[in-house]
């Protein structure tokens, strides 16, 4: 064996992820998901085009989002949130990666020859039939109304207005559930654990988002955080007065000598502050707010 060589030896299967032996400082930790429910290499390419690096800037060429930059050249897939051929029988061909999103893919042939990309749940495999519409029936992978929807069962893609397509509940591993229906109006138990009202036309499908295992992947290293564009990023503590709130102070201080609060580089509080708008006219379809607490009606 050649003296540089190295080996990596997968020995265990926990959450279908790979682990690996340490033998060198980055396989210590590092996980790899497993790829094996893919059934196709490359996309589809009418579906797909090349997403343009921003590098965090705006049109003004000013950085908006920190430590964005580099990672690898990515394809988007032009994913269908909407659903909206109504009655027509599609058949899924193939299951996908998609680079950009958590959960997988599945590509659908209808029976005219279109070919669409949705978000696909756990369960769906190769050669099953989803179709959408209020006349489907609510099995997995059928897109429906949520006044057609029994209760209790796992959704995903939510609409927050029906016909703009799927907006909610779209990662991977994540699932709604329908709670009751009253008045026009549906009450969903989010993932967060929020509950809320959604008109019962909204269209959501039955089922939740497969891959769940992609929460239990640890990077490992730095670089595998760089390839997904994801740049390094200095903490404030760390820093000069002159360049963070939370900077200086003799020694090791948190705020800043002890007398300012964890803040963002613009001073907006980091812990318990609210940055939710007090008077925001979605709070009327808020029944239970994520932290448990009924929401309070202004």
């Amino acid at each position: 064996m050649a003296r540089h060589t190295r080996i990596y030896f997968p020995c265990y299967d926990y959450f279908a992820v790979k682990t690996f032996r340490p033998l060198t400082p980055s396989t210590r930790y590092l996980t790899v998901q497993d790829y094996s429910d893919i059934t196709k290499v490359g996309p589809e390419k009418s579906l797909v085009y090349t997403r343009k690096r921003t590098g965090g800037r705006n049109n003004y060429g000013r950085v908006t989002v920190r430590a964005r930059g580099g990672g690898h050249k990515q394809k988007v897939r032009t994913v269908d949130f909407r659903r909206n051929k109504f009655g027509m029988e599609a058949k899924v061909i193939a299951i996908e990666y998609d680079p950009i999103r958590s959960a997988r893919l599945a590509l659908l042939e209808y029976s005219d020859k279109e070919r669409r990309y949705i978000v696909c749940p756990e369960g769906l495999t190769v050669g099953a039939t989803v179709v959408s519409g209020p006349t489907a029936p609510p099995s997995l992978g059928n897109a429906l109304p949520l006044s057609k929807i029994p209760v209790g069962i796992p959704i995903h893609n939510l609409e927050l207005v029906p016909g703009k397509g799927g907006q909610l509940v779209r990662s991977a591993g994540s699932s709604a559930t329908l709670m009751s229906r009253d008045a026009g109006y549906a009450q969903l138990r989010l993932p967060s654990g929020e509950i809320r009202k959604f008109h019962e036309d909204c269209m959501v499908t039955v089922g939740a988002v497969g891959n769940a295992q992609f929460e239990n992947v640890v990077l490992g290293k730095a670089g595998r955080a760089i390839h997904r564009g994801i740049r390094p990023l200095t903490r404030g503590m760390a820093r000069n007065p002159v360049d963070h709130p939370n900077g200086g102070g003799q020694g090791k201080s948190k705020g800043g000598g002890g007398r300012q609060h964890l803040a963002s580089p613009w001073g907006v509080l980091s812990k318990g502050f609210r940055t939710r708008k007090k008077f925001k006219l979605s709070n009327r379809f808020i029944v239970v707010r994520r932290d448990g607490r009924p929401m309070k009606q202004k």
